[in-house]
């Protein structure tokens, strides 16, 4: 199975050379200059921190693409990824993944790790097969021109959640530990969780900025379960918070201890419109 992209030219260019561009202005390292070919993948590895895991917003890169990019241009991008977002649109099953194909991208197609997904629905048979949920899901599709463009050999793992309790979140976070750990363990190279997910939405910047820092308080303390309350007390409407839930659970059994605001914006930055805005942050986790 091939995923066509389904929000390429809405959310990003459909334009190999100019999703590149885009992709590296946002992505490369500070100080480093040119940018590389859309057919040469740089290796943007040099300098970076290992991380266990990070935080990033899916909106159209015109938005939020300088807060991801500000996380990618940080943190080693290893060959193996997890993506873990919110399912946005009704259809599909609560818990999804895809554990065979490819994605295709205008940088190419970005192939899914068959072996770590197998391992990973083995461990979580909350998991299901069903490439409905992810048919037109954008939240884990816009992270891909990044990851491509930062690792030469990526392999991937998609799973999105509509499903909000807390211990099945929980129960699939720490499923992963235990399958990372595995992995690691048995020396087949790092392994990166990427939550996706975006803030805050559609009220003015200032309510939305201090809805925000209460939340991400909670994430930068590793405290899934007061992120969790605090989404849900406070009438946060962070769309991802479930995918970042089970991302800090896996990230503390994995012994994760420091946690970084990269960066932080909401959509009045880019469009100058301080009354209805949504939040993104980017959060590195080692």
């Amino acid at each position: 199975m091939v995923r066509p992209p389904a929000v390429a030219g809405s959310f990003y260019p459909t334009d190999e050379r100019e999703l590149a561009r885009q992709v590296d202005d946002f992505s490369m390292p500070v100080g480093a200059a040119g940018t590389a070919p859309p057919e040469e993948i740089p290796d943007n590895n040099q300098g970076k921190v290992r991380a266990i895991a990070c935080v990033v917003p899916h909106a159209g890169f015109i938005y939020s693409g300088h807060v991801a990019g500000a996380v990618y241009s940080e943190i080693e991008i290893p060959t193996r990824c997890i993506l873990i977002g919110p399912r946005h649109y009704p259809q599909g099953q609560p818990m999804s993944i895809l554990t065979e194909g490819s994605w295709r991208t205008p940088l190419g197609e970005a192939r899914i790790d068959a072996a770590l997904a197998a391992e990973i629905a083995h461990a979580c048979p909350l998991l299901r097969e069903d490439p409905v949920s992810h048919e037109r899901e954008h939240s884990l599709e816009v992270q891909l021109p990044f990851l491509q463009r930062l690792s030469r050999h990526l392999l991937f793992v998609p799973i999105v959640l509509a499903s909000d309790r807390y211990p099945i979140l929980e129960e699939l976070g720490q499923a992963l530990a235990q399958v990372i750990a595995t992995t690691i363990a048995a020396q087949t190279g790092p392994v990166l969780m990427i939550a996706s997910t975006d803030m805050n939405h559609y009220e003015s910047d200032a309510v939305t900025r201090t809805k925000d820092f209460r939340a991400l308080e909670r994430i930068l303390a590793l405290d899934p379960r007061g992120l969790y309350d605090t989404v849900r007390n406070e009438s946060i409407t962070m769309c991802g918070y479930a995918a970042t839930v089970v991302t800090l659970v896996a990230a503390r059994e994995l012994g994760a201890a420091k946690t970084r605001l990269v960066r932080y914006a909401t959509s009045g930055d880019a469009n100058g419109d301080r009354s209805r805005v949504v939040g993104y942050a980017g959060i590195a986790i080692r």
